[in-house]
């Protein structure tokens, strides 16, 4: 794992129990971004994050958006309620293009005594659907002592919690690197570089991070892609897409990602899909898709985060160039 660095950019993660804060003072005591609690469970709204959010970019703090996921969480279906208050919050306060940071999976207990198995099937569930709501892969915040309960989701950022001074995380499940760590509570743990806990503008405690790297290179990191749907040339590797080994049409890689005709992809999995081609927007189950891709004239999107949040397995031959779709029901 790495090391901390007196270049990297420092953040807070804050929530109603800071109260009242002067985003001027924080942001002029050397902090660089801040995620901002949205919601928990789902239902719970946090009365703080709207106004945090907008205070805290006025200022110029970047700002990321936090959920908690709750011990409820049981079920695949609780997931995606979930995230969908998530995302909901999220849009209450000017929607994903109004953040400079992904949005965040807070993952930290289980006194429902969920299997690891289970428990990872919440969280992928969770994360799949925050990234098929909003276009935005999401980040994992977690504790060393919780991260064991994971499986397979190393391929998402890590935020990883330790409170010690001398010591930086150690890697587990996969992941061999963390993108930020939260180093102290306020009153434990590390210090800022001043030497101090205490944040300018908050009264009391609140918990400290760090990116590992400068603030233009934390600004670089997460840049957002344009979600609005745009005619791309067809000069993107091209490849096939196969539902259940049989040959339906074009993949292609934008970005290093594959992405399927919608239509094609909505018609295999059999959800409801509704084309207004005046603004170009495209509804899964009547939810509005946040990144869509036009090809001569075909909608594409990205393959795994809808085919996973339906239950879908999907596959990758980068030998052949080949997008697999098996539906369920399929062996």
């Amino acid at each position: 794992m790495q090391q901390r660095n007196s270049r990297n950019a420092q953040g807070i993660d804050v929530s109603r129990y800071q109260g009242k804060i002067d985003w001027k003072a924080v942001k002029a005591s050397g902090i660089s971004f801040a995620f901002i609690k949205a919601s928990q469970g789902k239902l719970y709204r946090d009365k703080t994050f709207i106004g945090n959010t907008q205070a805290a970019r006025a200022v110029g703090v970047l700002v990321g958006a936090y959920h908690y996921v709750d011990d409820s969480a049981k079920t695949p279906e609780d997931a995606r309620k979930e995230a969908a208050n998530f995302v909901s919050a999220i849009n209450s306060a000017g929607g994903i293009a109004a953040f400079d940071l992904p949005p965040v999976m807070d993952y930290e207990s289980n006194k429902s005594g969920l299997s690891k198995a289970a428990l990872t099937v919440v969280a992928r569930t969770f994360l799949v659907e925050v990234e098929r709501l909003t276009g935005v892969r999401p980040i994992v915040y977690t504790y060393p002592s919780f991260i064991g309960n994971f499986s397979g989701l190393s391929d998402y950022p890590l935020w990883i919690a330790r409170y010690s001074a001398t010591q930086v995380p150690a890697g587990a499940s996969g992941w061999s690197r963390w993108d930020f760590w939260q180093y102290s509570d306020g009153s434990a743990g590390g210090t800022l570089p001043s030497g101090t806990r205490k944040v300018a503008g908050i009264a009391g405690p609140v918990d400290l991070n760090e990116f590992d790297g400068t603030a233009d290179e934390l600004r670089t990191r997460f840049r957002k892609k344009t979600s609005v749907p745009k005619e791309e040339p067809a000069t993107v590797a091209d490849g096939s897409f196969q539902i259940n080994g049989e040959n339906v049409g074009k993949a292609l890689l934008f970005d290093g990602k594959t992405h399927v005709p919608l239509r094609v992809l909505a018609d295999a999995l059999g959800i409801p899909l509704r084309w207004d081609n005046a603004k170009k927007v495209a509804y899964l189950n009547n939810r509005k898709l946040q990144s869509v891709q036009l090809v001569e004239g075909v909608a594409y999107v990205q393959l795994r985060p809808i085919a996973e949040s339906y239950g879908a397995e999907v596959s990758w031959d980068s030998k052949n160039i080949i997008a697999g779709l098996k539906t369920k029901g399929e062996k």
